[in-house]
């Protein structure tokens, strides 16, 4: 089985690298990752094949899907990039992607896309099938880039697309790492409104797992096993799948137990370096602030370029945001 990860020099395609050596042991060269990015080689598995290439260029990419088995198709332009680049990458990055891998006959794409393509609905939860309202240049480009993975499965590609919702983990936290730098100095934290909103976050480990589930259950002989029966077989991996938290509370709630925990840990650091210069005295607070008059700022901070944050991250900060994982478990099991 040979697989291949676009954007693999990123946080998901590191965490895919790693979670995919793990479960194939033995199985030399089997993941091959590609990035226009540099490689910080040193973190990933030693199995691993790196391809500096660009996925806007269609010759390289027929070139390097036409001896996968699957590709995991999780490269993208931020959404704080030029529109013309967000469009270039997200979606003719992609046709070039899906083309490939038809031509190919790859057994399966799954496509990483984002719950940005339901921009920022009234209802929750929200369901697959639900209509998509792109926020800016990046929601609009990832639901043109949805559209063709539809058009391929029309075409007979098996085609997997994968909606998450924000996920964390270990090694690169961007703007949460300042977050949890002022949740250890005991600092207060600002949030969007009063932080009573519901709002669903991800374990990149679930995301990566069920992208695994996605690859070893379609295409493959214990995939079909498994299946045995379906009047639709593979097809039922095929379309749009939403990927959250089953179990999440309010803003504030969630950040309660993080600053409850964040005290635990430095009371038992205290414990045992009774020197350490960055002890924290206090305990973190939630600090609720205005959200009309924070989202007006946030608007200026985003048009100067100033803020890490774009539009529809900060839309949604004060509003119930989860979606439906009913699909995804029925299917996954």
């Amino acid at each position: 089985m040979k697989i291949l990860i676009t954007g693999g020099a990123g946080f998901l395609g590191l965490h895919l690298a790693k979670y995919f050596s793990e479960h194939f042991v033995g199985n030399k060269d089997f993941c091959s990752l590609l990035d226009i990015a540099e490689f910080d080689k040193k973190e990933y598995p030693k199995n691993c094949h790196f391809i500096k290439a660009d996925i806007r260029n269609s010759t390289l990419m027929y070139q390097y899907i036409k001896s996968m088995d699957y590709v995991i198709h999780a490269a993208a332009a931020l959404p704080l990039w030029k529109e013309k680049d967000i469009f270039d990458i997200n979606v003719g990055g992609t046709k070039n992607i899906l083309e490939a891998s038809f031509k190919n006959k790859v057994k399966r794409v799954i496509y990483v896309s984002s719950t940005a393509v339901y921009g920022v609905p009234k209802k929750h939860p929200i369901y697959e099938n639900d209509r998509r309202v792109g926020v800016g240049s990046y929601g609009q480009s990832k639901i043109e880039a949805e559209n063709l993975c539809f058009s391929y499965i029309k075409k007979g590609l098996n085609v997997t697309i994968i909606r998450p919702k924000t996920f964390l983990g270990t090694h690169r936290l961007g703007v949460f790492e300042i977050l949890f730098d002022w949740i250890h100095d005991g600092k207060k934290i600002p949030v969007v409104g009063s932080g009573n909103n519901r709002y669903q976050l991800l374990d990149v480990d679930d995301l990566v797992e069920a992208i695994y589930l996605f690859v070893v259950r379609s295409g493959h002989p214990q995939g079909v096993q498994r299946q045995q029966g379906h009047p639709k077989g593979d097809l039922i991996y095929n379309g749009a799948f939403n990927i959250g938290a089953e179990k999440f509370t309010t803003v504030k709630k969630d950040l309660e137990k993080v600053f409850i925990y964040a005290s635990s840990e430095r009371s038992e650091s205290r414990s045992h370096n009774k020197n350490s210069s960055r002890q924290a005295r206090t305990i973190s607070k939630v600090f609720p602030t205005p959200a009309f008059f924070v989202k007006k700022a946030l608007w200026l901070f985003e048009k100067l370029k100033l803020s890490p944050l774009y539009q529809w991250v900060y839309d949604t900060a004060d509003k119930d945001s989860f979606v439906s994982v009913k699909r995804l478990t029925e299917t996954l099991n």
